[in-house]
């Protein structure tokens, strides 16, 4: 893994993104939005493009839009652990504080594991195409009751070509699938706290940069309900820490030992604790600790992927 690098390239890719993020504002039909949330309470941007924390989507809608406004983001992740490194770029478009379309890139370094096989150098790409849509509640104006705000949200990933594909074929992994996902999102203003709870339906392995499904040993290819946690505590009005959960779907262990492998496809839950620090009404920095569990642990001794998480997103 080239660490020296990833920088430059994150850069690049902020260059970008933030024309084309300017673009679709410019081109939405609506009013700009002039006003905006209150700080961190329309969450980050996640690795995927939807907003909410750094690995599960929340309720909320991204942007700094408000109802009658239009807003869009953008930002710019990177997580490093001990053989992986993943970067993840995007952009959200917010309307009328209801509905969201985003976009996300993510580019997996995958380093031992892609060596061992034979790849060195091989880098996973996705492409993530997101909707979501809030039904009910809104997280600020029923914050002095017990309604949360809801939203239903749909996820199609397309993993790109590489020399991966013959492992993926042979276990029966699609490079292509979609989630979809119910978030409840409820803000207590007066305490600084919010939780989310995200119920998914998905085939997604490692959130789809190992395909979709499997069928090798007569593995369950069918959709799995996962949940996913956050709990985030404002310490100040620019200022929250908290921890998240996501579990995953486990459909290539199966697949792997009747290819031998024993438990070296087995998949874990994410987990993360940050950080997030807004300076300004349009910036938010998020740094976190990350717990992905065991990644191809074939190939990593069975070692749990630990590291760090630094996300920058900048909304209008």
């Amino acid at each position: 893994m080239n660490l020296s690098a990833a920088p430059h390239r994150c850069a690049a890719r902020a260059k970008g993104l933030l024309p084309l993020a300017a673009a679709l504002l410019v081109a939405l039909p609506s009013a700009h939005a002039d006003t905006g949330k209150l700080l961190l309470t329309g969450g980050v941007s996640t690795v995927e493009g939807a907003a909410g924390g750094g690995i599960s989507p929340w309720a909320v809608i991204g942007s700094q839009a408000t109802e009658g406004e239009r807003g869009v983001s953008a930002y710019l992740s990177r997580a490093e652990t001990q053989d992986y490194g993943l970067t993840a770029t995007g952009v959200a478009v917010g309307l009328n504080d209801r509905f969201e379309l985003s976009f996300g890139h993510q580019n997996f370094d995958t380093g031992i594991t892609g060596t061992l096989l034979g790849l060195p150098g091989l880098d996973l790409k996705q492409n993530i195409f997101g909707a979501k849509v809030r039904v009910a509640g809104d997280a600020i104006l029923d914050s002095d009751t017990l309604m949360p705000q809801i939203a239903v949200g749909v996820q199609h990933k397309q993993l790109d070509s590489s020399g991966l594909d013959g492992t993926l074929d042979a276990l029966g992994a699609k490079r292509s699938g979609t989630d979809v996902y119910v978030s409840a999102t409820k803000l207590f203003l007066a305490q600084g706290v919010l939780v989310n709870a995200t119920l998914r339906a998905t085939k997604a392995n490692q959130n789809g940069l190992l395909g979709h499904g499997a069928r090798l040993g007569g593995a369950d290819n069918g959709y799995e309900f996962m949940p996913e946690i956050s709990v985030a505590y404002l310490v100040s009005k620019n200022v929250a820490v908290g921890f998240e959960y996501r579990d995953m779907p486990n459909k290539l262990q199966r697949a792997g030992a009747a290819a031998g492998l024993g438990d070296g496809l087995r998949a874990d839950a994410w987990k993360d604790i940050f950080i997030a620090w807004a300076p300004s009404k349009n910036v938010s920095l998020t740094a976190a600790y990350v717990d992905l569990g065991r990644v191809v642990p074939a190939t990593t001794n069975n070692k749990k992927q630990t590291g760090v998480y630094v996300s920058a997103q900048f909304a209008f």
